[in-house]
């Protein structure tokens, strides 16, 4: 099974596209991932747009069967949370559109499936994605982020643990 994960975000939405093999989904490797980041200068209405076409690219190369998303729980203020859903909603259209189902976690449940711990700084899961996956490089911050929601949905199990389904 491929799995997209997103990490959504206006100025640089992380992905990350795993392949899980073996039995009960033991093996997983990365096949891709990376920072969609979107300029200072350029306009919110834009970055949408940018964010959409980026993950359109990541599904049509790598054809996930099924997506995964970190929920939104905190945000600094109003405006910070529109924003941040208004990227949201731009990445979960592309993955809509292709009609692949799409699930969300806890960012504390991500955090504890990437490395154990539900309150773990960025910099930890990251040191720990690139351990997990056999990494020759530590991923950036927002990309290990998407690598950890799609290794928390690779994880689950149907009915038991999933995560929502959006």
């Amino acid at each position: 099974m491929v799995i997209l994960g997103i990490d959504p975000s206006l100025r640089g939405t992380g992905y990350g596209v795993v392949r899980v093999d073996g039995l009960g989904g033991t093996k997983v490797t990365a096949m891709a991932y990376g920072v969609l980041k979107n300029p200072p200068a350029l306009g919110h209405s834009e970055c949408l747009v940018q964010i959409y076409d980026g993950l359109c690219e990541v599904i049509e190369r790598y054809s996930p069967q099924t997506a995964a998303v970190e929920a939104i729980i905190y945000a600094q203020n109003n405006r910070t949370a529109i924003t941040m859903g208004a990227a949201r909603g731009a990445a979960l259209l592309s993955v809509a559109q292709a009609n692949i189902p799409i699930y969300e976690y806890a960012p504390r449940r991500v955090k504890s499936a990437a490395t154990g711990l539900g309150g773990a700084q960025k910099q930890q899961v990251a040191f720990m994605i690139r351990a997990t996956l056999g990494l020759r490089e530590t991923p950036p911050p927002d990309a290990a982020d998407a690598l950890a929601v799609a290794i928390t949905h690779a994880q689950a199990r149907p009915g038991l643990t999933q995560g929502r389904r959006l």
